[in-house]
């Protein structure tokens, strides 16, 4: 968000410092993070007074597979219509929505928004930081609409896990204008910038991952997921069950209670972690097709119990 601000200021647009972002997004706890994350199912209901004030428009009701309906991009269309002149850039988490709800939408969706934050003079930012490194069957979720932003955001899965680092990706175009404005540098520099240790262990998480078959690693995975929540579909009391990549999701009627329910997965043989109606998976791409089955019965016998 500070890249696009500061993108902005060396072209001489210093008042496009605003956001625009879709509804049921999450994009982390702190304060600019938090003043895109959903303002009415986010979890930062408590700082609502002090956050900077962005603009939200109705997230994409056409589901992954789906072209996206003119009624999804009319809200985005008047938004960037009537703000453009303050918008630093669109920011959105590209093909499945995270913590705000584990909501898959048409990729579609991102064609037509590149075409009209081009046509508005605006920013693309896409948060992958839970989708990328093929979650979802691409390596990164925005190959689904062949869609390239103006700045990437990834980290978790950049290292497997092992170590914490993130890392934001740009044009050259943001580089070079941030670069020749003035300061002549990108004012941000975090304690453990380029951590060596972090780094190397990046380096060989990727290179695992591109070195190994993932891709069919992810297909055997969205099939397990696909086979092993089926008998879900047929609850009454759950809402929805769906799957894409290496992601399975049970949407239920009505909001889980942890207490209840955590120590029944436990004696299933199966760790998760809920949120709110959902119930969802993502196990790692090494899972064996046994571990697999064992983890969807689990997670199968305790959502039957849950009507």
């Amino acid at each position: 968000m500070k890249m696009a601000i500061q993108f902005w200021a060396g072209k001489g647009l210093s008042q496009k410092q605003r956001f625009v972002t879709i509804r049921h997004g999450y994009h982390g706890d702190t304060f600019g993070a938090m003043s895109v994350c959903d303002p009415i199912n986010g979890m930062h209901t408590l700082f609502a007074n002090v956050l900077p004030k962005q603009h939200f428009v109705e997230s994409p009701t056409s589901r992954f597979g789906e072209a996206c309906s003119n009624n999804d991009i009319r809200p985005m269309i008047e938004a960037l219509g009537e703000y453009n002149d303050q918008v630093a850039a669109v920011i959105l988490e590209p093909v499945v929505q995270g913590a705000g709800g584990m909501r898959f939408y048409s990729a579609d969706y991102l064609v037509r928004l590149r075409e009209l934050c081009d046509q508005y003079n605006v920013l693309l930012i896409f948060d992958e930081i839970a989708t990328g490194f093929g979650r979802t069957g691409k390596l990164f979720a925005c190959e689904h609409a062949d869609v390239t932003p103006d700045i990437l955001c990834l980290g978790k899965a950049l290292t497997g896990g092992y170590m914490t680092l993130a890392a934001t990706l740009a044009t050259s175009n943001i580089s070079s204008t941030i670069s020749q404005g003035n300061p002549g540098l990108f004012m941000h520099g975090p304690t453990f910038m380029a951590n060596p240790l972090a780094c190397a262990t990046a380096l060989a998480s990727i290179n695992l991952l591109l070195n190994s078959p993932w891709q069919d690693c992810v297909l055997t995975i969205e099939a397990g997921l696909r086979e092993g929540l089926e008998p879900c579909k047929r609850l009454a009391h759950v809402m929805d069950v769906r799957v894409l990549g290496a992601i399975g999701v049970i949407e239920l009627v009505a909001t889980v209670d942890l207490k209840y329910v955590q120590p029944l997965f436990v004696e299933q043989g199966v760790w998760v972690r809920p949120f709110g109606r959902l119930i969802y998976l993502m196990p790692p791409f090494i899972i064996n097709t046994k571990d697999l089955k064992a983890l969807t019965d689990g997670v199968a016998e305790v959502v039957s119990r849950l009507g």
